[in-house]
């Protein structure tokens, strides 16, 4: 049986780590900013439903890797108090995380962009 007095906690506690997030990682903001943006120049470049659902599953995507590599951060910050080479490939690692999926992102945005982008331009 679904225990929905958990089940509404989990929930508040979700929100507030999302609230985190968005209040506390630069980073995030900025992704935000961005995604934003992107998602208006693709409603301007008139970008079919899939393509803007894809461009928005992206921004998602990069946000959540974000969230992760957060996450590893603050956790290696809490149990590592001196500098230890581990603690710094896990946050080496986790940024590298953040980066590939934003390259990828950037990737497949001009892959769907482009074509748009060339016909407003009356290149193509």
């Amino acid at each position: 049986m679904i225990d929905f007095s958990k089940l509404r906690k989990s929930f508040g506690y979700a929100l507030m780590g999302l609230s985190y997030s968005l209040k506390e990682n630069q980073n995030i903001q900025i992704h935000i900013i961005i995604g934003i943006l992107v998602l208006l120049l693709g409603i301007f470049f008139g970008l079919t439903r899939y393509e803007l659902f894809a461009v928005g599953l992206l921004v998602v995507l990069v946000m959540s890797a974000e969230m992760i590599n957060t996450a590893i951060e603050e956790v290696v910050d809490l149990l590592v108090n001196e500098h230890r080479l581990e603690a710094k490939i896990a946050k080496d690692v986790s940024a590298g995380m953040v980066l590939l999926v934003s390259i990828f992102a950037f990737i497949v945005g001009l892959f769907i962009f482009l074509p748009h982008i060339l016909t407003v331009l009356h290149i193509i």
